[in-house]
C-alpha cells in the first residue's frame, strides 16, 4: 500500500486551517464591533484584523511552496525563517492592539524575533558564498582595502579576508544580543513601572533603550551595507538589493515610527485630550504603533514574495522517491527532513556568537585568527617532502555537506571530530607509503 507523500495534504490542511479561523474570528468580530457601538478602539482592532487575514495567506503561500520544495536546505532554511517574519510581526501586532493592557508582553516576540532575522539574513548570505565560493577570503585578501563609508570614514580600514568577514558577522551578531538583553531589561523595568514606554524622559528607562537599541542598529545596518559592497559581485545573482531592502524596511521603519509617535506625544500633538477609548495617551501611542505595523505587513508580505521566491528551488518531476516515508524515504529525502527540523533549532545562534566571542581579540587587532594554517617553516617542508604526505600549510579543502545533510559554509561552525577519529587520518599523513 502506497502512502500519500505529506506535500499533497500540507497546503490543504494550512488552507483549511486558516478558513477556520477566518470563520470564526471575523464574525466575532463583528459582534463586538456592534456590542460596543463602533468605539474608536473596536474599529481600529477590527480594521487591523483585515489587515493580519490578507497578509497571512501571502505569507503562509510562500512558506508552504519552500517547505514542499525544500531542495536547497542551506538556503532556504534561512529564507523560511525570515520569512515568518511578516505573519508573527501582523498576527503579534493585532493581539497586542487587541489586549492593550498587556501589549508589552506580547510584543517581546517581536521584538526578539526581529533580531532573530537580522542574524538568518546574515546567515542566508554567508551560506550562498560558502557554497558557490569555498575559497573566498584568500579571494578576497588579493583585493585592495575598501574605505569606510560615512559616517564611520574616520575609523581605521579592516583588513580584507577573514578579519573583514568576521567583523561584518560581528556587528549583525552584536545586534542579537543587545536586542535580547534590552528586552528583558524592559520587561523588568515594566514590572516595576519605570518604564514609561513612549515617554522621552530623563527618569525613565525606555528612553535610553530606545538610544541603546537605535546605536546597536545602526551598527548591525551598517555591517550588512559594507558586506554588499565588498561582495557585490559575488552576490549578483542572488539580487540582494530587495532582499535586504524587505529585512531593514520592516526592522527599521517600525523602530523609528515608534520613535516619531513618541515625539508626536512629546510635543503633545497626541494628548490627552482625546484618548478614542484608550486609557492613556501611551496607550493611544501604542495601538497607533501596532495598527500602523498590521496595515504595512500587508505591503511587506507581497515585497517578500517578489523578494524570496520559491521558483528557483521547485522540485524537478521524479526527483525524490514518493511513498510512506517510514518505509520508502530515500537518504535524499531523510536528510531534507533534518534539515527542515534544523531550522527551528537557534543553536546556531548561540555557536556563532561562542566562535566570534573567541576571535573578537584577533578581530580587533587585526590579528591572524588561530584556526588558520600558519606558514610552514622550511624544515616543515622539507619533512614533509621526505614523507610524502600533504604539503604542511597547503590551505584547507572546500566546505562540503556532512553525512547529517548540514553544510558547512562560513556562516556554520563544524563539529570538531573526536580524537579517536582523527588517529587514522594523522597516522596517514605522517607514515610513509612502504613498497608491499
Amino acid at each position: 500500500m502506497v502512502c500519500p507523500s505529506w506535500r499533497h495534504w500540507l497546503g490543504p490542511i494550512v488552507s483549511a486551517i486558516y478558513l477556520i479561523c477566518l470563520l470564526v474570528v471575523l464574525p466575532l468580530g463583528v459582534l463586538e464591533l456592534i456590542h460596543r457601538q463602533k468605539q474608536a478602539q473596536v474599529v481600529t482592532w477590527f480594521i487591523a484584523m483585515i489587515f493580519m487575514f490578507l497578509t497571512l495567506p501571502i505569507s503562509l503561500w510562500d512558506i508552504i511552496h519552500h517547505i514542499v520544495n525544500y531542495t536547497q536546505p542551506h538556503l532556504q532554511r534561512h529564507i523560511i525563517r525570515i520569512l515568518w517574519m511578516v505573519p508573527i510581526y501582523s498576527l503579534d501586532s493585532w493581539l497586542a492592539l487587541r489586549f492593550s493592557s498587556v501589549s508589552i508582553y506580547i510584543n517581546t516576540c517581536r521584538e526578539c524575533y526581529e533580531a532573530f532575522v537580522i542574524y538568518s539574513f546574515m546567515a542566508y548570505l554567508l551560506s550562498y558564498l560558502g557554497e558557490k565560493f569555498p575559497h573566498l577570503e584568500s579571494t578576497l585578501e588579493s583585493r585592495p582595502t575598501p574605505q569606510h563609508l560615512p559616517p564611520f570614514c574616520c575609523c581605521p580600514p579592516w583588513m580584507m579576508g577573514r578579519v573583514l568577514l568576521s567583523r561584518c558577522k560581528l556587528g549583525v551578531l552584536q545586534y542579537t544580543l543587545v536586542r535580547l538583553v534590552t528586552t528583558a531589561i524592559a520587561l523588568v523595568c515594566e514590572l516595576y513601572n519605570v518604564y514609561d514606554e513612549g515617554n522621552f524622559a530623563f527618569n525613565n528607562a525606555w528612553s535610553y533603550i530606545v538610544v541603546i537599541n537605535n546605536a546597536s542598529q545602526i551598527i548591525a545596518m551598517y555591517c550588512l551595507i559594507l558586506f554588499y559592497r565588498t561582495l557585490r559581485e559575488e552576490l549578483a545573482p542572488l539580487h540582494p538589493i530587495g532582499k535586504f531592502l524587505c529585512v531593514k524596511m520592516v526592522v527599521f521603519v517600525s523602530f523609528w515610527q515608534a520613535a516619531f509617535i513618541a515625539m508626536l506625544v512629546k510635543l503633545h500633538v497626541i494628548s490627552d485630550k482625546n484618548t478614542w477609548g484608550w486609557s492613556s495617551v501611551g496607550a493611544v501611542a501604542k495601538g497607533l504603533q501596532d495598527f500602523i505595523i498590521c496595515g504595512e505587513m500587508a505591503i511587506a508580505a507581497v515585497a517578500h514574495h517578489l523578494s524570496f521566491p520559491y521558483g528557483p528551488f521547485l522540485r524537478q518531476p521524479g526527483e525524490v522517491t514518493e511513498g510512506c516515508p517510514d518505509e520508502h524515504a530515500t537518504q535524499n529525502e531523510q536528510s531534507y527532513l533534518f534539515s527542515f527540523l534544523a531550522m527551528f533549532d537557534v543553536r546556531d545562534v548561540r555557536v556563532d556568537m561562542m566562535e566570534q566571542a573567541r576571535s573578537l581579540r584577533q578581530t580587533i587587532f587585526n590579528r591572524r585568527p588561530n584556526n588558520l594554517v600558519p606558514a610552514p617553516s622550511p624544515e616543515e617542508v622539507e619533512k614533509a617532502a621526505l614523507l610524502g604526505g600533504n604539503r604542511i600549510g597547503s590551505e584547507p579543502s572546500s566546505p562540503t555537506a556532512s553525512e547529517g545533510g548540514h553544510y558547512h559554509s562560513l556562516c556554520q561552525t563544524p563539529t570538531t571530530p573526536e580524537p579517536n577519529d582523527q588517529v587514522p587520518g594523522m597516522l596517514d599523513q605522517c607514515l610513509p607509503d612502504y613498497p608491499s
